[in-house]
């Protein structure tokens, strides 16, 4: 049976805990190549008082997830022949800047060059857009990627699984991703009518 690989991408916008969430997720199942680039180490020490060097020596035992410079744009991950065969690639929080790049073929890192090698080989891309609100910049760009054949998930929580911490609302949203790339989960509480009898 081939190993489940994934790309989780972690960028400076808000919501760095859903990235960090998911590749842990992700390296139960498979897996994880994760790339961060500069912006998301800062919002990850201004958020969680987490450092670069503390994240890297965290994770660089973990034989799962594999830890990719956003500067390396040499990696293996930035070749079609490689990527082809990724369950999907995630970028969790995705800026609105990394959208723009993305949605108009601009490649300023390897976070970049992953995207357009992933909408050309056709691999599932997931962009969890953190933003509020949307300007039609933001939305003419979604537009652009979705026509694309990539993913906009915005980091919209629930309310119906009567959630009671922060980790319950990034579950749910975590869960959603790990839906849609065909992850079986039981992060959230699934939809329940109850005025059915």
């Amino acid at each position: 049976m081939k190993e489940n690989k994934f790309v989780v991408c972690i960028t400076g916008a808000s919501g760095v805990i859903y990235g960090i969430r998911l590749m842990e997720e992700l390296s139960k199942v498979g897996k994880v190549y994760v790339v961060v680039s500069k912006n998301g180490y800062i919002v990850m020490e201004k958020e969680h008082k987490i450092k670069k060097t503390d994240f890297l020596k965290k994770y660089f035992n973990n034989p799962n997830i594999e830890i990719v410079s956003d500067r390396n744009i040499a990696s293996k991950l930035a070749s079609g022949s490689f990527l082809t065969n990724f369950k999907g690639v995630i970028i969790a929080p995705c800026s609105m800047s990394t959208l723009g790049a993305i949605a108009n073929g601009v490649n300023y890192n390897l976070i970049h060059r992953i995207s357009e090698v992933a909408l050309k080989e056709r691999v599932k891309l997931i962009l969890l857009v953190r933003e509020m609100p949307y300007s039609l910049i933001h939305i003419e760009n979604m537009r652009k990627i979705t026509l694309s054949g990539g993913i906009i998930a915005p980091a919209s929580p629930s309310f119906y699984h009567y959630p009671t911490t922060v980790e319950d609302m990034v579950n749910f949203v975590v869960g959603k991703i790990l839906d849609l790339i065909g992850i079986e989960n039981n992060l959230y509480r699934r939809w329940n009518n109850r005025d059915e009898n």
